[in-house]
């Protein structure tokens, strides 16, 4: 009886032995998440035998897409510093300060981060990062430091368009569509905060079309919870997927660091601003040429307006503009444009900077009570 059990187990082992080397040779896929048991000083450790895979909820797969086209940007600008702060022998005496007033001038360095959009060398950062600078230099993430040109900025998006010339370049970034972006959505900010390099942090978007910020002329912005920090301005804010759908501009804080509100512009207005400083070498808009006021209940009682109006007051009507020779005057409160309704000033520059310059529009105004028609000729929005 023994001899018979002894033969069966020997048997099974065999069996087994058999099946699991065969698995071992066709299928090892099949053994990857098995836990190996090692034993290190009579301590027993499961060690994952999987080292390929990402950890459930990694973002891993969409930084390492998105990463190698996030670039940072390095700026100088002269400036004359006067030689009174060298020395301050005789700084006082007039004739000093006129042959030996200045020394040569010294470059002042900033930094920033940037994205690459196209394989021709396209780079999309903030105007603010790359204002006024004599000098821009790109550091690649496979460690190149390249020249960078110019081909435009706006500064009224706070979007600036470069230039690289190099040959096998990092693949560029996808972009995403801001359809697809919604409130509670995991994003990711990358950039070069503080220059300490490359780095990610994580949020979710806390609000979409986020206007009235005083930070642009022109808002729209992605808000969000990702720290964006100095040296994060122009880099990417990416979605799960990789995709970029913002260029991170700006925080909110009392301190220099992030505090929670981070906001991006939006990819739709980014590729609207890089196409037309490709093409023409700036954004051209429309403009009629007013000084608008938000309409407020004190100013609705004051002018016995209807209580549930919308629009805004014109307070300042500019010589010789379009809404002078449309006839526009001080006092009037203007309610629609080509029968859409304002909302508030920002709405107004918004719609006015979209018509083509040279457009005519009809629009209604209220004056001393009374609703009238008039067409205003959209004129080209003069640059700051």
């Amino acid at each position: 009886m023994f001899n018979r059990l002894w033969l069966l187990f020997a048997q099974s082992v065999t069996i087994l032995f058999a099946a699991w080397f065969v698995l071992i040779t066709l299928k090892p896929e099949w053994l990857a998440e098995t836990n190996v048991t090692t034993i290190v000083d009579s301590v027993t450790l499961k060690e994952s035998a999987d080292t390929s895979s990402p950890n459930p909820g990694s973002y891993h797969e969409a930084v390492q897409k998105s990463m190698p086209a996030v670039v940072n940007i390095f700026t100088s600008k002269s400036t004359q510093q006067p030689l009174a702060r060298k020395n301050k022998k005789n700084n006082s005496d007039p004739l000093f300060q006129f042959f030996n007033g200045y020394s040569d001038e010294e470059p002042i360095s900033s930094l920033g981060s940037g994205v690459l959009v196209s394989s021709e060398g396209i780079i999309i950062t903030n105007h603010h990062v790359i204002n006024d600078a004599d000098q821009i230099e790109v550091a690649l993430s496979d460690g190149r430091k390249l020249k960078a040109k110019m081909i435009g900025s706006d500064p009224e998006t706070d979007v600036a368009v470069l230039k690289i010339d190099a040959s096998n370049l990092p693949t560029p970034i996808t972009l995403g569509k801001i359809d697809s972006v919604h409130i509670g959505d995991v994003v990711l900010a990358i950039g070069n905060p503080f220059g300490v390099g490359e780095t990610v942090t994580s949020g979710i978007v806390s609000a979409m079309g986020r206007d009235h910020v005083g930070i642009n002329t022109f808002e729209n912005f992605i808000q969000t919870d990702a720290a964006i920090n100095p040296g994060n301005s122009g880099g990417a804010l990416i979605d799960t997927r990789g995709n970029l759908i913002g260029i991170n501009t700006a925080i909110f804080s009392n301190n220099g660091g992030s505090m929670g509100i981070g906001f991006a512009i939006p990819v739709n207005l980014v590729k609207q601003v890089m196409e037309s400083i490709i093409k023409t070498g700036g954004v051209t808009r429309g403009w009629i040429g007013i000084e608008p006021q938000n309409l407020t209940p004190e100013l609705i009682d004051s002018m016995r307006l209807p209580k549930d109006i919308r629009g805004i007051v014109v307070t300042g009507v500019l010589e010789g503009g379009p809404a002078d020779h449309a006839n526009l005057k001080p006092g009037d409160v203007l309610v629609s444009l080509n029968n859409e309704s304002i909302k508030d000033v920002k709405d107004l520059l918004n719609k006015v900077a979209g018509i083509e310059p040279g457009t005519a529009v009809n629009c209604k105004i209220i004056r001393k009570e009374k609703e009238i028609s008039l067409s205003i000729k959209i004129s080209k929005r003069p640059k700051l």
